[in-house]
């Protein structure tokens, strides 16, 4: 696999991570003794301060690997990666982080994407 293909994905990965504490780690919170109630606002700041992280590694990789920049990817195989890693990121962090017991249509519903990677990724 070429480096910038590796670089991209490595970077995704990290951008993913950032995005789903971002979007699910404040959920959490109330776990935390000493940010047990914290108010929207201020959950929305601290978001946004994650996000701000997401963003850092997600437009290298995508100027990166996108094809019109010297990369491997076109614009629909880049943003099919960055959804295959999200899914597989955000199943790792429920499992782990909130306990989550995956249900049969749920596995169903991955795996169906996961066709979906490999429908865009053929070459017909």
């Amino acid at each position: 696999m070429p480096m910038k293909a590796v670089t991209t994905i490595v970077l995704l990965v990290i951008s993913n991570i950032f995005m789903t504490f971002a979007w699910y780690g404040h959920l959490k919170l109330k776990d935390i003794e000493w940010f047990r109630n914290p108010g929207l606002f201020t959950v929305i700041l601290m978001s946004w301060g994650m996000a701000f992280f997401e963003y850092v590694f997600q437009v290298p990789a995508n100027r990166i690997g996108f094809k019109g920049q010297g990369g491997p990817f076109s614009l629909v195989e880049l943003k099919t990666i960055q959804e295959a890693i999200t899914l597989i990121i955000f199943m790792i962090f429920s499992a782990v982080v909130f306990k989550q017991r995956f249900e049969w249509n749920h596995i169903v519903g991955f795996a169906l994407i996961v066709i979906a990677v490999y429908v865009i990724f053929r070459k017909w």
